[in-house]
């Protein structure tokens, strides 16, 4: 199991040579599997050593994990992770799957109960694989990844939610909803902002029914800011987050107004159900899980390739899912070059956190 903490914290830009001798305790917790104190946990950003679990720690399933930090965005490292066997003592008798996974929002109350009473801030997007009854069952709230990776075929087992991919949501609870944009953004998006020398002319926009763009006389109300604004990965939500479903957030505003982002983001999450009884699986098969940290700088393809030719060439090291997940963070991370990371062909690396999960397919289904 595995999410990703977003704490809506002041970042700390750092110089080179800036490095804390000794983190708050509070600001830098790891995950219990690494057994490491934050004072033993490096938060050093201009060497960003790779982080793993001891060798004489091994987690369930032979279950690789590596993290490392980010190149001092903030001095919080944002991911956490969790990885348990969980032992269920009673039964349902019925037919049917006995786990029941349903869109649930008491969670997310309780944490908004939580940070009201103690005026905290923050949220996190969460990736989560409960392996029941033969099944992966993969809930993902965010813009964490997950894919099963199966004789050089990429399985993806979940989505991100963006301001991009759910734009026509948002949309239309913005038209459902009006007073949610109070006199300051407007609901129809614009390949660029909407000049006051446009009003009366043709201009291309979409709005909540429209998956194209298409035309429309520009109007006083188009000079508003987008509700759906930006370029790509930057696209945001009234300028001010860009991903859009997760938990938390409860007290999130656009910058200098009354206006309330959290209606817009959703806390259900999407549930993925990849029966692994209709698959057979061979040693160099496994599930990868991380954050946007790897999946910024990498394809599910880069991935998928990276993972059966390691898997393949280690196939006899049983630490091979362990020195796997370190080696995609190695790869992802690069190398420092003139105050900056880079890739091996040149290109930027991952300048944000990065965490990474191989869970070894072999031994959950079929085999082949």
């Amino acid at each position: 199991m595995f999410k990703r903490l977003k704490a809506r914290k002041p970042s700390v830009k750092r110089s080179p040579g800036l490095v804390h001798d000794e983190p708050p305790e509070n600001l830098y917790c790891r995950p219990h599997f690494l057994h490491q104190t934050p004072r033993e946990t490096s938060l050093d950003q201009t060497v960003r050593p790779v982080i793993f679990p001891p060798r004489n720690k091994k987690l369930p399933w032979s279950t690789g994990y590596a993290e490392v930090v980010n190149a001092g965005k903030s001095i919080f490292n944002e991911d956490q992770a969790t990885c348990k066997q969980l032992i269920l003592k009673n039964r349902v008798n019925i037919d049917e799957d006995w786990v029941f996974l349903c869109p649930s929002e008491e969670p997310d109350e309780l944490i908004g109960q939580y940070q009201i009473s103690g005026n905290e801030t923050g949220g996190c997007t969460v990736l989560v694989v409960l392996h029941l009854q033969g099944k992966l069952y993969v809930a993902s709230a965010g813009d964490s990844r997950a894919i099963a990776v199966q004789k050089n075929d990429v399985i993806p087992l979940s989505n991100e939610f963006t301001a991009v991919t759910e734009r026509q949501r948002i949309q239309h609870l913005a038209f459902l909803k009006p007073e949610l944009l109070g006199e300051e953004f407007s609901r129809c998006e614009f390949p660029r902002r909407v000049k006051r020398s446009d009003i009366g002319k043709k201009i291309l926009y979409r709005d909540y029914f429209m998956s194209g763009w298409g035309y429309k006389t520009a109007e006083e109300d188009d000079l508003r800011y987008p509700l759906v604004h930006g370029d790509g990965k930057q696209t945001r939500v009234m300028g001010t987050t860009v991903v859009t479903r997760g938990l938390g957030d409860h007290k999130l505003m656009v910058y200098d107004t009354d206006l309330c982002i959290k209606p817009f983001l959703s806390c259900i999450p999407e549930v993925t159900v990849f029966d692994l009884g209709q698959h057979e699986f061979g040693q160099t098969d496994a599930l990868i899980m991380a954050t946007d940290g790897l999946w910024d700088v990498m394809s599910n393809k880069d991935v998928a390739d990276i993972t059966e030719k390691f898997l393949d060439e280690q196939k006899q090291d049983p630490c091979r899912y362990a020195m796997l997940a370190q080696y995609l963070v190695l790869k992802a991370r690069g190398v420092p070059h003139s105050n900056d990371w880079i890739l091996e062909d040149g290109s930027f690396a991952s300048l944000d956190d990065i965490s990474v999960f191989v869970i070894p397919l072999y031994h959950l289904g079929g085999t082949a």
